[in-house]
């Protein structure tokens, strides 16, 4: 896994576009229309936003250091699940970011910086499918 092509996509992404919220969320509802009605109280966007924050935040982690990203993603997996998000949608997300950010940046997204995010989406899957680290 190619952290710093994972790393230089995020700033390229922050560079090219002030707020990446909108575009995820859509993606996302165009994808699951059932997921939008648990946004119904999010008039104003922020905890879309928060979110997306946090799932960046992950990723960083998760192609770093590894000090709690595993943990995070397990406790939100539970958390997202009790709130009505199917497992298959909740994993699907970081998928969704991929998408939406290889959308801002157009020809800036190489065949390189490609393969580093699946690698890097495997490699969350798979660290979702191991028993929940304590």
């Amino acid at each position: 896994m190619n952290s710093e092509l994972i790393l230089k996509s995020l700033d390229l992404v922050s560079e090219r576009c002030d707020d990446p919220t909108p575009l995820v969320y859509q993606r996302l509802f165009e994808r699951y229309p059932e997921m939008e009605p648990l946004f119904i109280l999010d008039k104003s966007g922020t905890a879309r936003g928060h979110m997306l924050s946090e799932a960046i935040e992950s990723l960083i982690d998760f192609v770093g250091p590894r000090q709690y990203s595993v943990s995070l993603l397990h406790s939100e997996h539970i958390n997202h699940g009790n709130m009505g998000v199917p497992s298959s949608i909740f994993t699907t997300f970081f998928e969704n970011m991929m998408e939406s950010f290889k959308s801002i940046l157009g020809e800036a997204w190489t065949a390189e910086t490609d393969k580093a995010w699946r690698e890097v989406l495997a490699s969350i899957e798979a660290a979702m499918q191991q028993p929940r680290p304590h």
